[in-house]
């Protein structure tokens, strides 16, 4: 069903629900980023997240966050649907960034799991955002926290407006333009916010990196 953003109903942004069948079994664990960010860390550190005895995947929380946002008055007033939260704490955590162990991943079919929730979705409204909100159903409460500097999110602003964000107080090891407002699209339109400047560098059309035509 649509989205808020028409973006966040591209095919693609619903690949990660997928690498277990996209990717080859002998893939056991893998890092999902999003395309809209900029990585200034060594990524194998991030890859070595313990993930515990059970856990399946692992990524920066935000506890402070109002998670009862991300679903419809339709999805609280019906016990049988809210009630999927009970017995958890469920915080939102951005897919833009995530460590997943595959193994685990198939095992416990997630992929299944998370396309009865957007089934029903297409049913009941039940969420507003792509596909974020299933694996919040599915996973919220039950992954493994990652500090934040792993994902600095937001920098593209809230989803209405795409306002320019700051960061976020603390270390960086990844600048991520979640929300309305792209680097490359501000930059184009010559109104950039002051940190689409970080992006430009690794602006592939517009560095000695671009491929000649």
């Amino acid at each position: 069903s649509t989205s808020i953003r028409s973006a966040l109903d591209c095919p693609l942004n619903y690949a990660r629900s997928y690498l277990a069948n996209l990717l080859p079994p002998c893939v056991r664990r893998v890092v999902y980023l999003d395309s809209d960010l900029v990585l200034v860390d060594d990524i194998a550190k991030l890859a070595a997240t313990p993930l515990g005895d059970d856990s399946v995947l692992a990524a920066p929380e935000h506890c402070n966050a109002n998670f009862t946002t991300y679903f419809t008055p339709t999805f609280w007033s019906n016990p049988s649907l809210s009630l999927t939260f009970a017995n958890r704490k469920p915080c939102y955590f951005n897919t833009g960034v995530m460590v997943i162990d595959l193994d685990r991943w198939r095992e416990g079919d997630y992929t299944t799991k998370i396309e009865e929730w957007m089934e029903l979705q297409k049913r009941i409204r039940i969420y507003e955002l792509g596909s974020l909100p299933p694996f919040l159903l599915v996973f919220a409460g039950n992954i493994v926290p990652v500090d934040h500097r792993w994902n600095q999110h937001g920098l593209g602003g809230d989803n209405f407006r795409g306002l320019c964000r700051d960061l976020h107080p603390g270390p960086v090891s990844l600048l991520h333009w979640s929300g309305k407002g792209k680097p490359w699209a501000r930059l184009d339109a010559n109104r950039p916010c002051p940190l689409d400047a970080l992006w430009a560098p690794y602006d592939l059309l517009e560095t000695p990196f671009a491929l000649d035509s």
